[in-house]
């Protein structure tokens, strides 16, 4: 696990201090490699590639975590709006949001979540799918 001084100023704003990357900016929006997606700070595994998929809104984009255990859903009103922030349960980093305009599920006809992660709070693993 990485500390506090480890981290890049970039990912420090986003992971500690609930910031977010540019759209359309991060280093994993278009990654279409098979593999896992991992906390970039201590390495818990996330998200599977098999559930990213393209949301077109600038932000890799997953529909499950690996395991729900290891992420916190938390209430998050800050600027005006009502969301719900996605934090590593494991070291505490914000990562994203969560919103319920996934893609429809072909067995329930129903929208699946949509995990919104910031690239910077990811690193990928391709040997480990």
């Amino acid at each position: 696990m990485k500390n506090d001084k480890e981290l890049s100023p970039e990912l420090y704003k986003v992971a500690r201090q609930k910031g977010t990357e540019m759209p359309f900016t991060g280093k994993y929006v278009n990654n279409h490699d098979k593999g896992m997606y991992k906390c970039a700070i201590c390495g818990t595994q996330l998200f599977g590639s098999d559930a990213k998929f393209d949301s077109g809104t600038g932000w890799p984009s997953f529909t499950d975590p690996v395991n729900l255990e290891k992420v916190e859903l938390r209430e998050d009103n800050d600027h005006g709006m009502h969301r719900t922030e996605v934090v590593c349960k494991t070291c505490g980093a914000h990562l994203g949001h969560v919103f319920d305009d996934g893609p429809m599920d072909a067995k329930t006809g129903q929208p699946q979540k949509r995990f919104c992660i910031n690239s910077v709070c990811l690193e990928f693993d391709k040997g480990n799918k």
